[in-house]
């Protein structure tokens, strides 16, 4: 029997639920900009990595990009290739393992290059090597996510790169967006151009990074096709890679929840779940975003007022207290500011109903944790013929075994 998947009444504990018709429907767009765009796009791990899912993405794309040991290995283990793979440093004890289980080794400053590109290329005499730089232009608002921000960690601007490039570097990787639109790129891609373009005759291939949020109902997906098809004509001998997360996994299925009670405080309704934002959407509270809930409106689109303290509800109520059946949204650790707020329902909520939290599956199974011990939401596939498969449980062995 089919599960409905508006309601998803046949749950009644949390479930990260990832819907095979939404993940084939960005699968096959993904694929179209990659044939039309003469460009390799392949999925960052580091926003979605359920792997189980990669029969499905097999049978679209044919690589993975890698930031850490741990993530070349699910490359190459079980999506059955080898990784693009770039850290902001890699350790002696590591460097020769991910070298073999990569097909791209992107080197975050010179002095990483110097000290590990001999014993990488030994391990794997096939593995191409490249240079993160840094254009010094982002258009990323949110300070914890720009990655050209002054100070960065990230990357090599122009004044520090020899006239000579190294003569087994291969490529330069450039990463500036954060779930932006085709405009951005447009504007991004003048200022690499102007900083790098002189050394591009020195290179085989260029990766523009992710943050291409190209399955985005409003991403101009023409638009970033021309950019690239323009690139290809200024530079042909150059292979484009593009490695974005979230257009992967974006809108593919919501956290369901279950609300398990509600509390009033000064006025204020707080229905709590049994989720936390901390530790299963953590993204919640790092943007801000509000996320949407399916059958509620969001009447503050605050989601982090500037006083989180409940001693002062003046500060955190922004809406008429006429209105009805308005909740804040609480999560179930004991962190104080484990909740966000306002929406409004059409009806009082109940303990027990399902709160269906929408496009939950790109950068949260990822980033989730066991902060208080809270068990992880199990996640499931919901197959294009309704059947509900669950992937994954979580038991009390899975947070006891994180501190052995």
């Amino acid at each position: 029997m089919g599960t409905n998947n508006i309601t998803y009444e046949g749950v009644h504990t949390p479930y990260y639920i990832i819907e095979e018709r939404r993940l084939r429907e960005n699968l096959s767009l993904i694929q179209q900009v990659s044939k039309d765009a003469d460009v390799e796009v392949i999925l960052a791990f580091k926003a979605f990595a359920l792997w189980k899912t990669f029969p499905i993405f097999r049978e679209y794309i044919h690589a993975t990009t890698a930031s850490s040991l741990y993530e070349a290995r699910l490359a190459f283990e079980e999506f059955g290739n080898k990784a693009h793979t770039y850290s902001p440093a890699y350790t002696d004890g590591e460097i020769r393992d991910i070298a073999r289980m990569s097909s791209h080794l992107t080197f975050n400053s010179l002095s990483q290059y110097a000290r590990h590109h001999e014993v990488a290329r030994v391990e794997n005499p096939t593995v191409s090597i490249g240079l993160r730089v840094n254009p010094e232009y982002s258009e990323v608002g949110t300070a914890l996510y720009n990655p050209c921000a002054p100070g960065t960690r990230f990357g090599i601007t122009n004044d520090k790169l020899p006239i000579k490039l190294p003569s087994d570097i291969d490529g330069f990787h450039c990463h500036c967006h954060c779930e932006s639109g085709a405009d951005v790129f447009e504007r991004t891609l003048a200022h690499i151009e102007e900083k790098f373009a002189k050394w591009f005759p020195q290179l085989k291939w260029i990766n523009f990074g992710g943050g291409h949020l190209m399955t985005r109902r409003d991403y101009d997906v023409p638009r970033l096709v021309r950019l690239i098809k323009g690139f290809h004509s200024r530079y042909p001998w150059l292979h484009v890679i593009l490695e974005p997360g979230s257009a992967f996994g974006w809108q593919t299925g919501p956290l369901v929840a279950q609300v398990v009670d509600v509390v009033e405080d000064k006025g204020i309704q707080t229905a709590i779940v049994n989720v936390s934002f901390t530790c299963h959407m953590p993204d919640c509270l790092e943007m801000p975003y509000m996320p949407e809930i399916r059958g509620a409106e969001i009447i503050d689109h605050s989601p982090l007022p500037d006083d989180r303290s409940d001693n002062n509800p003046s500060s955190i109520f922004h809406f008429p207290s006429s209105m009805e059946h308005v909740y804040r949204i609480g999560g179930n650790s004991c962190l104080s500011g484990d909740f966000m707020g306002f929406w409004r329902f059409d009806h009082a909520l109940q303990v027990g109903e399902n709160i269906i939290f929408e496009d939950m599956l790109h950068y949260t199974t990822v980033k989730t944790n066991m902060f208080n011990g809270i068990c992880h939401p199990s996640i499931a596939i919901l197959h294009l013929d309704g059947t509900l498969e669950t992937l994954r449980t979580f038991r009390y062995e899975d947070y006891r075994d994180r501190m052995d």
